[in-house]
């Protein structure tokens, strides 16, 4: 065992570290991992192994409380592409057949959609403008 080096060691409790990272998809694992190879590199420049550990110990640390927390702001972040009916939200549509709060029929995108109104007492006239507030299934609620 005293043969093999310190940097070796290292490389080895790194890849041991990448090991639970890709299993548990846990990035606190490579952000060790990384720490492990700063003191692979301190101990093949000759580092003692208190040099060895401070270096793992501040790469370490220092990753989790730098990259954690934009990581963490980015997942808890909503896309900003809208997709699918979420898209469809808050677009103008033209009424194609008279909207009101039993129904009717609206072109919006370019397809023809069954719509009604949001408010049940208000009808919406051929030709006029609506603003879609939510899509229920197949039909858009407009006012």
């Amino acid at each position: 065992m005293n043969d093999i080096d310190a940097w070796v060691w290292w490389l080895v409790g790194a890849a041991a570290l990448g090991i639970p990272l890709v299993a548990t998809a846990m990035p606190e694992f490579g952000m060790f991992a990384v720490g492990a190879v700063a003191a692979a590199i301190a101990a093949a420049l000759g580092g003692g192994v208190v040099v060895q550990v401070l270096t793992f110990v501040i790469v370490s640390v220092a990753l989790i409380a730098v990259v954690r927390p934009i990581a963490a702001r980015h997942r808890s972040e909503r896309p900003r592409l809208a997709t699918g009916v979420d898209a469809l939200k808050g677009r103008q549509a033209v009424v194609l057949e008279r909207v009101d709060g039993t129904g009717g029929r609206i072109k919006l995108a370019g397809e023809v959609w069954s719509a009604r109104s949001l408010d049940a007492g208000h009808a919406y006239e051929v030709g006029q403008e609506v603003d879609v507030v939510e899509i229920e299934g197949a039909t858009a609620i407009v006012m």
